[in-house]
């Protein structure tokens, strides 16, 4: 565990102690602090005391005697209601940060590659840490990812850390200073947290904070928003270079993808260095324009153009983002739980001629409307919890007779009994978790094991 040694004999508030903010609220103490803690939640609150910690109301903090809140990212500080103990830190002059700061306020010498993005960004950032830990550099993956940020192995220069920070993190990590930031994409997501799409975006362009002239700024060109953070980090006062990624146009001095070859443009050359199907871990545009990013950044890493490709094929993904499962009797079974929103399942769409679809949940702004284009792949819906009867309108007008199934048993049941050897079927909820699930990896891990109690009855390939 990294110590936040500045902070010794300064008194701190940490709320929110789910995973992140507990191992900050520990690290604080045992590197001297004075910690008061705190969460909403009594189960929270329990493995907190039984960690030793001792809690404190927000309303019993002494914020006017505080140097720091770190409040979990979860928690709003602004938007769409700004929670009680944001409120009293704003007023006391306290900054709020997130646990990511304490780790680059602590390890200032080790260069730091921040993922960002609407889709795609865990991915990406596993693809980095794959690449630079096959090469045989030090690395060490965590933020938005699932790994505290203080739980990872202290670095000096030898060392690197791969960051995925949400735009709820990049509002509150005023330390970072990335050698290599990435913004794969934005589309409309979290608008009521952060006020709207503006505020969604300027979230977006805190990663690029405090870059200069050494750096790489890793940005994609395929959507409009991103295009004009571009143009934004070109005109900034020294400003670092902007490598451009993307998968429908050459990009002069970038990274893209034509004709299912990575094509690598960096010193003008527009050399190929790898063919997309050997990646078949990574299948679709999406994961297309994951590659150009993570090759670009493990380039400015100093890996070589081979080496990259070859660690790429070794590749073996990531759980929850189209996941192979098992293919029953020639039917692939496929866990996108990760796709919360529709922009998120129209990647997973697009990859299969013949799917299955089991949708639902708690619906995003938009529901699954811009998804219609996509309507002939699918041979059945089986819809999920409390977005059923929304989404079973929007696909009806679409030509599709959806099943209302309630839950994932019945769905995959139901897709079991009607997909045919060739066919796909895809969990792509386009929808959060939370009416039915703790979390799209819960929701996940449970289409995974009812898969696979499919297979103990027979027909694995």
């Amino acid at each position: 565990m990294i110590l936040p040694t500045a902070y010794r004999n300064k008194q701190v508030a940490v709320v929110g102690l789910a995973r992140s903010g507990l191992v900050a609220a520990q690290a604080l103490s045992q590197a001297g602090a004075i910690v008061y803690a705190w969460d909403d939640n009594a189960p929270a609150r329990d493995a907190a005391l039984a960690a030793g910690l001792t809690l404190t109301p927000v309303v019993a903090m002494p914020w006017e005697q505080l140097t720091a809140l770190i409040l979990s990212p979860g928690i709003p500080h602004s938007y769409p209601k700004p929670h009680a103990a944001a409120d009293a830190a704003r007023a006391a002059g306290v900054p709020i940060l997130v646990d990511v700061d304490l780790l680059l306020s602590t390890q200032t010498a080790a260069p730091v590659i921040a993922v960002t993005g609407t889709n795609g960004k865990s991915t990406t950032t596993a693809l980095i840490d794959h690449i630079l830990r096959d090469a045989g550099l030090p690395v060490a993956m965590g933020g938005n990812i699932g790994v505290p940020a203080l739980t990872l192995p202290a670095f000096g220069p030898e060392g690197t850390y791969v960051l995925e920070l949400s735009s709820y993190q990049l509002e509150r990590v005023p330390s970072l200073s990335a050698r290599t930031a990435i913004l794969l994409n934005i589309t409309a997501d979290h608008l009521d947290r952060h006020g709207g799409m503006d505020g969604y975006i300027q979230a977006k362009a805190e990663i690029f904070h405090h870059q200069g002239e050494p750096d790489w700024a890793i940005i994609g060109m395929d959507d409009a928003p991103s295009r004009g953070m571009a143009d934004k980090v070109r005109r900034a006062d020294r400003a670092p270079r902007v490598v451009p990624i993307s998968v429908l146009a050459p990009v002069a001095g970038g990274v893209y993808a034509l004709d299912g070859q990575v094509i690598d443009d960096l010193d003008g050359a527009a050399v190929p260095v790898f063919a997309l199907d050997r990646a078949p871990r990574l299948p679709g545009r999406h994961n297309a324009q994951n590659i150009c990013a993570a090759y670009a950044a493990a380039r400015h890493a100093g890996v070589a153009p081979d080496a990259i490709a070859e660690a790429i094929t070794r590749f073996p993904g990531l759980a929850h983002r189209q996941e192979w499962v098992s293919t029953l009797d020639g039917v692939a079974y496929i866990n996108d739980s990760k796709a919360t929103n529709a922009d998120a399942a129209e990647r997973a769409l697009v990859c299969y001629p013949a799917i299955h679809w089991i949708l639902g949940g708690v619906a995003k702004a938009g529901g699954i409307d811009s998804l219609a284009a996509h309507f002939p792949r699918v041979r059945g819906a089986y819809l999920i919890g409390e977005a059923s009867s929304t989404f079973a309108e929007t696909l009806v007008a679409g030509g599709i007779v959806p099943k209302a199934c309630g839950t994932l048993e019945v769905a995959v049941r139901e897709a079991r009994e009607a997909a045919k050897p060739g066919e796909v079927v895809l969990l792509s909820p386009a929808c959060a978790s939370f009416d039915q699930y703790k979390s799209f990896e819960h929701r996940g891990d449970h289409f995974r094991q009812l898969v696979e109690n499919l297979s103990r009855t027979g027909g694995a390939e």
